[in-house]
């Protein structure tokens, strides 16, 4: 029987304005003429993040009678969908309730009447940024060992691209002894061979250089063969660029070139900077990068993939700086635009939100069966295994997915999040009960490390449960002497395999990278999505790709292809706690997962729901719901937030202190009643625990900011720019 939700929510529409909606508090619903305005919960624990034990203020207004004001303290069983980052109670129970200023002899019926809204049908949505917020954090988290050394940095203030090269360049024949093409560049090269010239369309116009030659300069004409090439239909991206035209613009961008990973800081202009109140610090506003000075060392401090680096000018050396950062991060106001990277601060609350949530499972529940059907794995060649470090294992590097060998002859592949094994490596394949636990031992310098971070295991004949991490995502947690702290990517390079067929062009395997290029000028920006040009030499496929990124995301790239199997993989995917982001022809390099259009998913999300479900198949269904015990919907309240207090009773923020609540809109005198059903009597406003009202008072804002942080950057675009622009990590994009 399809359940009813606990309409804790009103009518979704699509985008952000519904998830914007959706866990707006407090909430109110009416039955029989009795009116129940619920405030926020409170998370007392979250048990294995599947049982949630909270307490929720709330004030009743029976159909006669006056208002009161009273406290449920409440279990339920939860299911998380880290596609919307949406938490769902259910199965909800009612522990006590408490009454602090009603008189014994009301409470019986009070109790009643407000059971009558909390039916075992019922269900309660939540945003996950909202319940970590207020969860206490527990110092158990299993960390990892990341490799640090800093990438190549560079610097610029005037409109530059970084032209990418995974090593030296691989080029491909595409005109014999006349043209030819570099595969592994992050922007269409060309090399023209009759006059040893590079040619180079940076996504606005060409530029060209001599062999040898560092300068580009930007040209109107190009070679013959590079005309006729765009003719071509594999070449059809070729089409909107030629003929050249060469734009008389002081703009134009410049170029900076690398063959290892690296960073590109862009400031239009001369840095500006502005102070960060209550701090010694200040932050650059006109980048798209985290840059901060620090007055008290003299030194600069730059956010990428999660991780610090500092240097005293901005030509380097830049040296890690994450587990000791200067005491003046961590004081950071939260109203204050540079906040966006306290999640980034080892110690802070943001930071330890951050933590829990890369540790909350994504778990689905698998059709065995029907998963093994669609298991095909296809290689360049006969299948290529290398040696995984320290370990008697081998992973295939000639496949977009991750296939291991173990040194009984089993192969287990895990295909986008769910395990299957066979007794050879092209299948015939099964979906796997149990996974062996030498593959939980792949360390983090091999490229399929993130595989550690998936899980299986038999429910019953038919079905297996299958659940990760944010590891598997490449978002990792790492100690540090602060705190733990989340990091994208490990920091390791894994070079990319190329395979040589007898004809045709090279084949080109990415693996996932933790730093990358991410380049902002006047024509390659739009809000906070990087945009660029991506394209495929054998296909002609070709489209705009774009990765937007959020509070805790950060975005890598893969490119390549493979013409035995079509697999398109040339684009950009953010890797997140929470899943994956992709925009146009994207591909994610941990998940082998790709997509054709803009969209929020998991890699679980690639099955279909006749192969995997959640088990309860309720998210997807929200919407305006009309039950028995009345409509929900948001509400503003002249009595403003209550929270109750873990001693039953409740209290309301004046804004120059706390009050013991008693009725709606009046606080409780210093010889408040008291009733059986609680603990101990009210307290008096002298009595008040300020220090826990003030840290569940920062909980509640923290997971509400945090929320719609997380909701805007699921529309790309939809940050206005004023000051710092919001991030998902601080950079470590590849364009």
């Amino acid at each position: 029987m399809k359940r009813k939700l606990f309409a804790f929510f009103i009518l979704i529409f699509s985008g952000v304005k519904a998830y914007l909606q959706d866990v707006i508090f407090p909430r109110q619903l009416t039955n029989g003429g009795s009116t129940l305005v619920m405030y926020q919960p409170q998370v007392d624990t979250w048990e294995k993040y599947k049982k949630l034990a909270f307490r929720v203020a709330f004030s009743l207004k029976p159909s006669k009678g006056e208002e009161i004001l009273g406290v449920m303290y409440m279990e339920a069983d939860t299911e998380t969908d880290m596609d919307t980052h949406r938490v769902l109670m259910d199965s909800i129970s009612v522990l006590k309730i408490s009454f602090p200023s009603l008189e014994e002899a009301k409470i019986k019926k009070m109790d009643d009447l407000v059971r009558t809204f909390i039916t075992p049908d019922r269900s309660l949505l939540l945003s996950v940024e909202q319940v970590v917020a207020c969860t206490p954090k527990k110092d158990s988290t299993k960390t990892v060992k990341l490799n640090n050394d800093p990438p190549i940095i560079f610097v610029s203030t005037r409109p530059t691209i970084l032209l990418s090269l995974e090593g030296a360049p691989v080029k491909a024949t595409v005109v014999k002894d006349n043209l030819e093409y570099v595969i592994n560049a992050n922007y269409p090269l060309f090399y023209y061979i009759p006059d040893s010239t590079w040619f180079l369309y940076d996504g606005m116009e060409w530029q060209k250089r001599k062999e040898g030659r560092s300068s580009w300069s930007f040209v109107s004409s190009l070679p013959v063969s590079l005309v006729n090439l765009s003719k071509d239909t594999i070449w059809s991206f070729l089409k909107g660029t030629i003929p050249a035209v060469t734009k008389q613009d002081p703009k134009m961008p410049q170029i900076f070139y690398s063959e290892k990973l690296a960073e590109l800081i862009l400031f239009e202009g001369e840095p500006a900077y502005k102070e960060i109140s209550g701090t010694g610090l200040k932050f650059a506003t006109n980048t798209y990068s985290d840059i901060f000075f620090c007055s008290s060392d003299k030194q600069y401090y730059y956010l990428t993939s999660g991780r610090w680096f500092r240097s005293k000018t901005f030509k380097g050396p830049w040296t890690f700086a994450t587990p000791d950062l200067p005491a003046d991060f961590s004081k950071i106001p939260a109203s204050s635009p540079a906040a966006t990277i306290l999640a980034y601060v080892p110690g802070t609350e943001q930071a330890k939100d951050a933590v829990m949530i890369a540790q909350i499972p994504t778990t689905v529940q698998v059709n065995a069966a029907e998963a093994a059907k669609q298991v095909q794995i296809s290689y360049s060649g006969e299948p290529e295994f290398k040696l995984i470090d320290s370990t008697t294992m081998y992973y295939a590097v000639n496949t977009t997915e991750k296939v291991i060998r173990l040194d009984s002859g089993q192969y287990y592949a895990c295909v986008k999040g769910i395990w299957f094994f066979s007794s050879t490596a092209k299948g015939p394949w099964k979906t796997a009960t149990t996974v062996p636990e030498e593959i939980y031992t792949i360390p983090a310098s091999s490229p399929v490390y993130n595989v550690t971070y998936v899980t299986q295991k038999a429910t019953t004949t038919n079905t297996v449960e299958s659940s990760y991490t944010s590891g598997y995502m490449g978002v990792y947690t790492a100690a540090s002497p602060s705190g733990t702290i989340i990091m994208s990517g490990t920091g390791y390079y894994y070079p990319p395999y190329y395979y040589y067929p007898p004809y045709g062009y090279p084949i080109y395997y990415p693996f996932a990278v933790t730093y990358g290029i991410y380049a902002y000028n006047s024509y390659y920006h739009y809000g906070h999505v990087a945009y660029h040009s991506s394209y495929n030499p054998n296909t002609g496929m070709h489209g705009r790709s774009a990765t937007a990124y959020g509070p805790y995301g950060n975005a890598t790239i893969a490119q390549g292809y493979n013409p035995t199997t079509g697999t398109y993989a040339r684009g950009t995917s953010v890797s997140s706690p929470y899943g994956s982001r992709t925009s146009a022809q994207a591909y994610n390099p941990y998940t082998g997962a790709s997509a054709t259009s803009r969209q929020n998913s998991s890699p679980y999300a690639h099955w279909g729901s006749t192969t995997v479900t959640n088990g309860k198949g309720q998210f997807a269904s929200a919407g305006h719901i009309t039950t028995s015990g009345g409509t929900a919907a948001a509400i503003r309240t002249k009595n403003g937030d209550i929270y109750a207090g873990s001693n039953g009773n409740l209290y309301r923020n004046t804004g120059n202190g706390w009050e013991t609540a008693v009725r709606p809109g009046t606080s409780a005198p210093n010889n408040a009643a008291s009733n059986k059903a609680n603990t101990q009597p009210a307290s008096s406003n002298r009595n008040i625990n300020t220090n826990e009202m003030n840290t569940e008072a920062q909980n509640r804002q923290r997971g509400n900011y945090q929320t719609q942080n997380y909701n805007r950057g699921t529309s790309p675009g939809n940050y206005p720019r004023s000051g710092m622009m919001p991030r998902g990590g601080g950079g470590g994009r590849r364009r």
